[in-house]
């Protein structure tokens, strides 16, 4: 063969060779779950966007179908980004169930032996029959509310409380409208009106957001509380144009005499508003206990959002770490939100309101390793 033979002519190489790769399998599967209907419950974990992120990084999601209605997301919006929709049972046979409310025991019984559940601390998981069922199914059940972070913060719950302290004042402002029912005011004062008077009484991310958020609308804000040292974090962290006082019955009077809005949290020290000072309330105060009430209910795909990106960057650790099992025995954050572990209730409290005992989860931790 000569030289000239042996050169490629030139449009006739032969075509490169295309390596099929086989799709790798999922390291994760999520099984995402709605809110129950006879609630009022609208927070929802994941949009479609933050969906999308944890498919990208080859998990598996499996959605009930319609559990985002309360976010006001379509099925085919999360589709979009790599989502299986399925049935409430499909979703809950995942290996890691997602939920905002803690599963009720009939959906706990369904789902996978040896499974893991994840949600938000509810008045669910301290009912026997739930944490029977937990147990019964050698189910590990985590609470994101009450995890901490790598710097020893409680992430998902500061997100929550936050978005609840400034939904707490657009309430008070819808109810001190006119179109709320209210005397038509305005929170905000102008030339030559004095502003709304907003009283926050407690202590912590709740509080400290309604303030920052009723001085952002332009109200005089006084905070109370019966602690001095987290009065003065208050100041630093709201600015000097929050009043701070301390909580005592004559100034508590005055000031709850003069409010136009009270917010209560909880103090740093057991405090309960007494309740003969409703006598003292104006006709058209508004009054908001956050013990009793959750305005970020009112904004859901804000709290989706918000959750969705904190979410992201858990299960992204849980794949640097080989998986949940992992990420639960290394991350002592995480560990203080686990109520049951490996068919063990391990949450004190839980345990004194069940009549059940429980076992240290450092413990059963240290004698598998």
């Amino acid at each position: 063969m000569t030289g000239q033979e042996n050169k490629k002519s030139p449009g006739l190489d032969t075509q490169p060779v295309v390596a099929i790769k086989e799709e790798a399998p999922k390291s994760l599967t999520l099984g995402l779950v709605g809110n129950y209907a006879d609630t009022d419950e609208t927070r929802f974990l994941l949009t479609p966007e933050g969906c999308g992120l944890l498919t990208s990084s080859n998990i598996r999601i499996i959605m009930e179908k319609g559990a985002a209605t309360d976010i006001s997301f379509l099925d085919s919006s999360y589709r979009e980004f790599g989502v299986e929709t399925a049935t409430r049972e499909e979703a809950l046979q995942a290996d890691i169930v997602l939920s905002y409310q803690p599963l009720h025991a009939k959906d706990v019984k369904k789902m996978k032996k040896g499974a893991t559940v994840f949600s938000m601390m509810g008045s669910t998981l301290f009912e026997a029959p739930v944490i029977k069922a937990l147990l019964e199914r050698d189910i590990t059940a985590g609470c994101f509310d009450n995890m901490l972070s790598y710097n020893d913060e409680p992430v998902f719950a500061n997100v929550i409380d936050e978005i609840d302290g400034r939904g707490a004042v657009i309430y008070a402002q819808e109810f001190l409208s006119y179109v709320g029912g209210g005397k038509g005011v305005l929170l905000a004062g102008v030339a030559g009106i004095n502003p709304c008077e907003v009283l926050v009484i407690g202590d912590g991310t709740t509080a400290y957001s309604a303030a920052k958020a009723a001085m952002a609308a332009g109200a005089y804000v006084t905070l109370m509380n019966n602690d001095i040292s987290a009065m003065q974090v208050a100041k630093q962290i709201c600015g000097d144009s929050l009043n701070t006082i301390a909580i005592h019955p004559r100034v508590l009077y005055n000031k709850v005499k003069s409010a136009d809005v009270i917010l209560i949290s909880q103090c740093t020290r057991p405090f309960e508003f007494p309740k003969n000072l409703s006598v003292a309330l104006k006709d058209s105060v508004y009054v908001l206990n956050f013990d009793e009430t959750h305005p970020s209910i009112s904004v859901p795909r804000t709290v989706a959002m918000a959750l969705s990106n904190i979410l992201v960057n858990f299960f992204g650790d849980a794949l640097l770490k080989g998986g949940i099992d992992n990420m639960v025995a290394s991350s002592p954050g995480v560990q203080c939100g686990i109520v049951t572990y490996r068919g063990k209730l391990v949450d004190k409290l839980v345990a004194s309101c069940v009549n059940m005992p429980s076992v240290d989860i450092k413990v059963m931790i240290a004698a598998s390793n």
